[in-house]
């Protein structure tokens, strides 16, 4: 047999570090863990694939998306809604999206609201929907004939800052910082949304021999600061309003900010990490730590897209420093799915290197999920990475967690109306809670009342929109997902990613709970 002296080296590097086996025996299979996707849409990167697909096809290659990442047990997609200064939704502060409609500011043929459509889909299926934006990038490239009269560059040219070869909104402009934060309030004031999702484009990467010529804005706003302390304060403040505003709309609806992977090289800071890379601070003029002491944020994600013991940035010292220096925010790691067979690092040649990057992960306490870019990855190659993932790692569903500054109790807990079964489907009719929001319920199954256990991820049945009607909620289960259970566990799950205390049915008996009629008061 050939030996893998790749996985060899891991596995004593993991004891090295002394990761602690009985833990992460414990973590196999997680209950509560984040599992989410990056869809870009950005040049058509994942979806649509093309922009001139015709809608139906869209829709198909969306579901297609989904399904896959269902499969896998994922339990969250983030889609990025807005990329350059458009909208994948009907908008007075944005046009249409080329990259979906084929023409800038022109809407889909037949029409569909986009979003709207998306968000139902991913619900349906369980998924939590992060509607990803990336607030300061105006165009993709300078070709100003692909844009709508009604783009922003034409509109207000006085935001605008070029640099290698893109447009940028100025970020230290009052009145950019106004409308863009219109632009997130719209989205959630109008969309189902679980969560608004920053990547790492904040200040733009250092492009050599070319200048952010911000300095008329410096001038007039720089208040005696130094350059960089300016420039972060400007990112600060808009993340800073960005939070308020989401949660003056909707105080479950998540913030989360998935920064470059590095905050700053320790030697630039003792605080640093050991690595010699870019950074957020220094580079990209953000502070992702800052946002987290003032817990303007919900989660962070570090983008982590190195190999295990890459020598420059090693994805296992960023884990272990990541873990150490996140406080008030749930904490997930964003992994390089693209790079799989696709980089200088010949590390990613090895099929096993995802997924030891999870197993790694979860040997950390504060680490609580995952999420991987890009979509496409999984789901046209690199099949045998995602067989490893569903075999070990993904082999059971889980729930996304409610976020430090979300979680609370669920006063209620399901009372169950109705139970019957049949040849096709059993089921439920559960009384709409007084208290709660509920967004779903959940199914776990066992062989008997005694052996039920809410804690066990391989007791999920499965997660189910809710849909109220007449104060009740109806939904049905097929028959082949429930027969070999004699007792299942029903929990609501609020707005808020909160799951209630469970209630307990005996599948071998049907019934029905009658209410008393109420008395006629027009009698």
């Amino acid at each position: 047999m050939q030996k893998n002296p790749h996985l060899l080296y891991t596995i004593l590097f993991l004891l090295f570090f002394g990761w602690n086996v009985n833990s992460q025996e414990r973590l196999q299979h997680p209950k509560t863990e984040f599992r989410g996707v990056w869809i870009a849409t950005v040049v058509n990167i994942d979806w649509p694939k093309t922009a001139t697909d015709a809608v139906e096809k869209e829709k198909a290659d969306y579901l297609e998306i989904l399904d896959t990442y269902k499969k896998l047990n994922y339990n969250a997609v983030i889609v990025q809604i807005r990329s350059v200064g458009d909208a994948f939704y009907p908008s007075e502060l944005a046009p249409w999206s080329r990259f979906l409609t084929g023409k800038e500011g022109q809407a889909p043929a037949p029409y569909y609201d986009a979003l709207a459509w998306m968000i139902e889909e991913a619900h349906v299926r369980g998924f939590e929907f992060h509607a990803w934006m990336n607030p300061y990038r105006a165009t993709f490239d300078l070709n100003k004939n692909l844009l709508s009269p009604t783009h922003d560059v034409f509109k207000h040219p006085e935001w605008m800052i070029e640099y290698g070869g893109k447009l940028y909104y100025d970020p230290a402009l009052p009145a950019v910082q106004e409308h863009l934060t219109k632009v997130v309030k719209e989205v959630v004031d109008k969309y189902d949304v679980d969560a608004i999702h920053f990547d790492d484009y904040f200040y733009p990467y250092a492009v050599a021999g070319k200048t952010f010529n911000d300095t008329a804005s410096f001038k007039k706003y720089g208040s005696g600061l130094t350059l960089g302390d300016w420039r972060r304060a400007n990112v600060s403040n808009f993340v800073h309003t960005i939070s308020t505003t989401i949660k003056t709309s909707k105080p479950w609806v998540q913030f989360g900010i998935s920064p470059f992977g590095v905050w700053r090289n320790k030697s630039m800071d003792p605080k640093g990490s050991e690595t010699q890379s870019t950074s957020n601070y220094d580079d990209l003029y953000a502070d992702p730590v800052l946002w987290m002491d003032q817990k303007w944020i919900d989660y962070i994600m570090p983008q982590l897209y190195w190999s295990m013991n890459n020598p420059r940035a090693s994805y296992s010292k960023l884990v272990k420093w990541w873990s150490e220096n996140s406080n008030n925010t749930a904490l997930y790691i964003g992994h390089a799915s693209y790079k799989i067979r696709n980089d200088g690092d010949k590390s990613w040649n090895f099929a096993a290197e995802l997924p030891n990057q999870v197993d790694f992960a979860r040997s950390f306490k504060k680490v609580g999920g995952s999420s991987y870019y890009s979509a496409k990855w999984f789901t046209s190659k690199n099949f045998d990475v995602v067989r490893l993932l569903g075999e070990n790692q993904y082999k059971y569903p889980a729930l996304p967690p409610a976020v430090p500054n979300l979680k609370r109790i669920v006063i209620d807990i399901p009372t169950v109306n109705e139970f019957s079964k049949d040849s096709l489907f059993f089921n439920f009719n559960i009384k709409s809670p007084y208290n709660t929001k509920v967004r779903y319920i959940v199914i776990y199954g066992a062989e008997h009342i005694s052996k039920i256990n809410t804690n066990d991820a391989t007791q999920i049945v499965d997660k189910i929109k809710v849909t109220e009607t007449d104060n009740s909620i109806a939904f049905s289960i097929p028959t082949s997902k429930m027969n070999k259970y004699k007792a299942c566990a029903v929990t609501f799950i609020d707005y808020f990613a909160n799951e209630s205390t469970p209630t307990t049915i005996d599948l071998k008996k049907t019934f029905k709970i009658y209410s008393p009629a109420q008395p006629n008061e027009n009698r």
